[in-house]
């Protein structure tokens, strides 16, 4: 089977990828509902509203002393809403699925989800700066505005966000669904877990859950940025490939955003050039790895079909070069038995 034939058959066959979610109107309808849910939920807080009375009234019957056999097993829990050890364990899985799809769109949009978060969550922590329950100074005080960092719950909202990009990135309904419930169930567990080790008020975990969500709900307006960067990233390793192993690479090479100033070839297995294709004018500046560069094979000649010779009557090809080729030669079998002949 020629190269050709087996690279078709390669872009035949389906991948794991699947097309992102878009921005559709149910999405948008919860992504305004929940920007609703946290404004108020930020509003009843300032307001020093029966929310924060709720917070307080949570602080003092102490979890952590109504249930202490559970301590140990929760402080290991409470691991699945840490931003690292969650990070690196979605990282190693959705790399692997990069591998498979031959593409790092997975990685990417993990990356910049947890990028809005800090971003989001980050700056309303700062921004507000309630103190937790562990350091408050006034009985039924908002602590607003004192230098703390835990409004919104950052456990929560990354375990809402770290654990969702697997449901987003999901292939099928069923596999969506599937996640999409998991997803929630631990972000539930995390916040609640936060409450009953009284490192979080209540009204910190509300806040985290929908400053995840909103993230997760954001993340199609992030698709064209995240697709951009790809095709830049892809290009920059392929030009870096080319450079370091330029005689690895067998098939088709893109030529435009991806490769500019490289050729469109197809080799065969044993080297020879089957196709040669020129660059197109303004598709980028000239690199070093031009047709008559990159790659050499000096041993074989280039065979491109417009250099092909037209068939004879016979039916066969005369060689590529055979007008600059002796019809003898002093080494070949056919002149030696022209001299024994002659002689």
């Amino acid at each position: 089977m020629r190269t050709d034939d087996k690279l078709d058959q390669m872009e035949e066959r389906p991948t794991d990828r699947a097309r992102p979610p878009r921005m559709t109107r149910t999405r948008l309808w919860l992504f305004w509902g929940t920007l609703a849910v946290y404004l108020a939920i930020v509003a009843g807080v300032l307001a020093t509203s029966w929310l924060v009375t709720f917070d307080w009234q949570v602080m003092f019957f102490r979890p952590y002393k109504q249930w202490p056999e559970i301590h140990a097993f929760l402080d290991y829990f409470v691991v699945l809403g840490q931003r690292g050890p969650t990070a690196v364990a979605v990282a190693a899985w959705l790399g692997w699925r990069c591998w498979r799809q031959r593409n790092l769109h997975p990685l990417l949009v993990l990356g910049a989800s947890l990028l809005l978060l800090n971003i989001t969550v980050g700056a309303a922590k700062l921004g507000m700066g309630r103190l937790g329950p562990h350091y408050a100074t006034v009985v039924g005080a908002n602590e607003m505005g004192l230098g703390g960092d835990i409004f919104p719950s950052g456990h929560t909202a990354n375990a809402v966000v770290t654990w969702g990009v697997l449901a987003y990135l999901a292939t099928t309904s069923l596999r969506r669904r599937t996640l999409s419930v998991i997803a929630a169930l631990g972000a539930l567990g995390v916040g609640m877990t936060t409450v009953y080790l009284g490192t979080h008020w209540v009204s910190d975990v509300l806040l985290g859950w929908a400053a995840g969500l909103l993230v997760l709900l954001a993340m199609p307006w992030l698709e064209p940025g995240v697709t951009w960067f790809e095709d830049r990233l892809m290009g920059i390793l392929l030009r870096l490939w080319l450079r370091l192993r330029p005689d690895s690479l067998r098939g088709p090479l893109p030529v435009g955003s991806l490769a500019p100033g490289v050729s469109r070839q197809r080799i065969a297995p044993d080297g020879e050039v089957l196709v040669r294709e020129p660059i197109p004018a303004g598709t980028g500046s000239r690199s070093a790895h031009t047709p008559d560069g990159w790659p050499h094979h000096p041993s074989r000649p280039y065979t491109i079909r417009s250099e092909r010779a037209p068939a004879t009557p016979a039916g066969s090809r005369r060689p590529p070069h055979a007008d600059r080729m002796p019809r003898t030669s002093p080494l070949s079998p056919t002149s030696g038995r022209g001299r024994n002949a002659s002689g």
